[in-house]
């Protein structure tokens, strides 16, 4: 016997929702009955009976405290200052007599660095370099990591999430609090116990050139709600959240990778809106801030001058660095860290500083300055270093000097100790290895991220007739990016449309693209009727061009928009990009570059998914907070299960058959007109499409439906793009082969 599967991809016309309609408002953290959810964070019922997140009780025990104390008191000066620096590295395979592993051995054993955060690296060699580093260190080590979309941010094989933004694209944060729980537990199987994430900055400047969808919006409850989530997830797992980048590095146009930022404004004005997620997350128990390195002249006025010699820092090589006369950033600043975050909010956990290796920084102050000034303006933790044995000796210089005094020493390194007694390091501080591939990109972190995705693409724009996409139309798929990274940036749009069935020309281009590569994207372009730009304009840290597309990319979209042609423009990363080509008449926001979002744009536009997202920001003089067009592609209230010819199941034909069909006002298939597929199989699907009832919400005009039926032997392997389908039939053949005979006999 043999089963076969008929899959229906379905592409029908949309219910419009108006251009402005208001997001789902999230619901407050507070009040209720108190719940436990399955993870064991703590819920209870607002007053509209929505059960959500209130709080993370994580945080050192008196018994942790004291255990700090008594360890503090047998620690020698130097043992203290070290535990203040954390080193930064991308862990790789290092033989023990390589001097990679010897000076990071140095750093951790002689000179007694308090923890490491990593960077871009394999997940098994990051962790075993960990342990290591652990067996080496006399107190054990804090280690952290940048996971804004998950660990996978910085791990190329673990699930990399869709950014902040996109998360409140979704309007709903308890998404937000299942991906803390998910980051935090994938976190301490590799062995970190302190994430650098939720970011609580408000991305209310169009012209941000490094937080924008890294924010999850553009107003402060929307954040603090979704960010306290986060946290509350992630804590629950007993992983260190940290609130960025303090006091908000949200209305800036200067990257802090290449210089300072500068924000001119009166503390009425950041009580108002700069601060507010991060109170509401200090009152709901966040355990670590990381201050920015930003100035904030009405708030510490101390002028500070560029050094006569620029020593480089985390600027992309060739990217203009911004020098100029400014004040003291935050991340020196006694009157932001001390003053406002601890004695006015009453934040009692740790104080972290961006990268001391930050531009923002290195252009004004030496490494020996910066650690001891950090110090003093209430950090704890000095973050990656650009030269670790100068921050050290800056910093050994001033205790000795009483520049430092031993109280604000002694609070700094108290406060770490206590969080590594809570956090369980000095009684196991090795990671097993046999755990990870259990837990990291299992298949609950693979669904919830493509939960978010497909809740999270925003349709802005759309002209009429244009989704879902006509497959009788020459279409074009042109990927632009402002990265290196080649045609496998857009790889898995184009994957996902030609699973679909569609049939189209591929071009891609990038800042260094050659002049034949140039033409030849023009010439696919000016052929087609329907191209759609996948404008990979995404966030890049530290680089020149770091949210824009190149001038090459963006010539050719001009003279498309300009030809009159159809034009879908799909912004895989930085929202306000249609701010640049106002004209675009059809445009989607996906948020981010992420295999998950790029797969539910795709189905989207195929018609197998809905639009619901809408937008956290406003695109300034075009569309406020708030716009999205839902597309509701109505279900099919009959969906045939069509025989399978004899002739074929001799043959053992398979494939799919693409048939169009004419879908009357209620519903009535009008015509079914089959586009491709096997002879054997067409006149059986085709049948079986002509008794297909579509459910619609009202009566429509006549529209088009492109139904597939997948035929599929029982021996062949499930086709992942089939699993993920909204309408999946499986039937069993009423025949059998006979394979000693010329005839087919039924089974029936």
């Amino acid at each position: 016997m043999m089963k076969f599967l008929i899959s229906a991809f379905l592409s029908l016309t949309f219910i419009a929702a108006p251009v402005g309609a208001t997001a789902k408002s999230s619901p407050p953290y507070k009040g209720g009955v108190a719940a436990v959810s399955a993870d064991g964070v703590v819920l209870s019922k607002d007053k509209t009976g929505q059960e959500t997140a209130q709080r993370s009780d994580f945080a050192p025990s008196k018994k942790s405290w004291d255990s700090a104390d008594k360890l503090l008191k047998k620690m020698s000066v130097d043992e203290k200052i070290g535990q203040l620096v954390h080193i930064g590295i991308n862990a790789r395979f290092a033989n023990q007599d390589s001097f990679f592993f010897k000076d990071l051995r140095r750093h951790i054993a002689d000179n007694k660095l308090g923890g490491i955060v990593f960077f871009g690296a394999p997940i098994y060699e990051t962790t075993h370099i960990a342990n290591r580093m652990q067996e080496a260190a006399k107190i054990p080590l804090l280690m952290s990591l940048d996971a804004e979309t998950g660990i996978g941010m910085r791990f190329a094989d673990a699930t990399n999430f869709p950014w902040a933004m996109a998360l409140a694209a979704t309007g709903e944060p308890d998404l937000s609090r299942r991906m803390g729980v998910i980051t935090g537990r994938e976190a301490r199987a590799i062995g970190i116990q302190h994430v650098f994430a939720p970011v609580l900055d408000i991305n209310n400047n169009a012209a941000n050139p490094v937080i924008n969808v890294r924010s999850f919006s553009e107003d402060p409850n929307e954040v603090a709600d979704h960010g306290i989530a986060f946290t509350i997830g992630m804590q629950s797992q007993k992983v260190i959240a940290t609130g960025k980048h303090f006091p908000g590095h949200g209305d800036t146009n200067v990257d802090s990778h290449r210089g300072l930022p500068i924000i001119d404004l009166p503390r009425e004005r950041l009580d108002s809106l700069e601060l507010i997620p991060f109170k509401k997350a200090i009152d709901a128990g966040l355990g670590s801030i990381m201050i920015a390195h930003i100035a904030l002249p009405q708030i510490d006025g101390e002028v500070i001058t560029p050094l006569k010699e620029y020593r480089g820092g985390d600027a992309e090589p060739g990217a203009e660095i911004v020098s100029e006369k400014a004040t003291i950033p935050a991340t020196l600043s006694k009157k932001v860290q001390t003053d406002i975050l601890r004695n006015e909010m009453g934040f009692k956990g740790l104080i972290v500083t961006d990268a001391m290796s930050m531009s923002g920084l290195t252009i004004y102050f030496t490494q020996e300055e910066a650690g001891v000034r950090a110090l003093l303006a209430g950090a704890d933790i000095l973050l990656k270093p650009e030269n670790v044995d100068d921050m050290l000796k800056g910093l050994r210089d001033a205790v000795a000097s009483g520049r430092v005094p031993q109280e604000r020493l002694d609070d700094a390194v108290r406060r770490q100790l206590a969080w590594k007694y809570e956090l369980g390091l000095f009684k196991q501080k090795i990671t097993p290895l046999d755990q990870i591939d259990r837990i990291v990109a299992n298949e609950e972190t693979v669904k919830l991220s493509n939960e978010i995705a497909e809740k999270a693409i925003t349709l802005v724009r759309h002209e009429a007739g244009v989704l879902p996409l006509a497959r009788d139309k020459k279409i074009a798929v042109l990927g632009i990016s402002n990265g290196f990274d080649g045609p496998s940036t857009m790889s898995t749009l184009a994957g996902t449309l030609r699973s679909g069935g569609l049939r189209f020309e591929q071009a891609y281009l990038q800042e260094n693209s050659t002049v034949q590569q140039n033409q030849a994207a023009s010439k696919t372009v000016s052929e087609a009727d329907v191209v759609i730009v996948g404008l990979y304009g995404r966030v890049r840290s530290g680089a020149a061009n770091s949210v824009g597309i190149p001038d090459n990319g963006a010539a050719i979209l001009r003279e498309a928009l300009a030809s009159g042609k159809t034009v879908i423009g799909i912004a895989f990363g930085n929202p306000y990009i249609l701010g640049s080509f106002p004209e675009m008449k059809t445009y989607i926001v996906a948020y981010g570059d992420m295999s998950s979002l790029q797969r539910a744009v795709g189905r989207g536009l195929l018609g197998e998914q809905n639009f619901t997202g809408k937008l956290p920001i406003s695109l300034p003089g075009l569309h406020p907070r708030g716009s999205g067009i839902s597309v509701n592609y109505p279900k099919p209230k009959v969906l045939p299960r069509p025989p399978y010819p004899p002739a074929a199941v001799a043959t053992r034909t398979t494939g799919d058959v693409v048939i169009q069909v004419k879908v009357g006002p209620t519903g009535e298939v009008e015509t079914a007109d089959v586009l491709s597929g096997h002879p054997l199989l067409r006149s059986a699907a085709q049948k079986a499409a002509t008794e297909t009832k579509f459910d619609l919400r009202e009566p429509r005009d006549e529209q088009r439906v492109f139904l597939i039926y997948r035929f599929k032997l029982d021996s062949q392997p499930e086709n992942t793009c089939c699993e993920r389908l909204p309408y999946v039939i499986t039937i069993t053949s009423p025949y059998e082969i006979v394979t000693q005979s010329t005839h087919v006999a039924s089974t029936e």
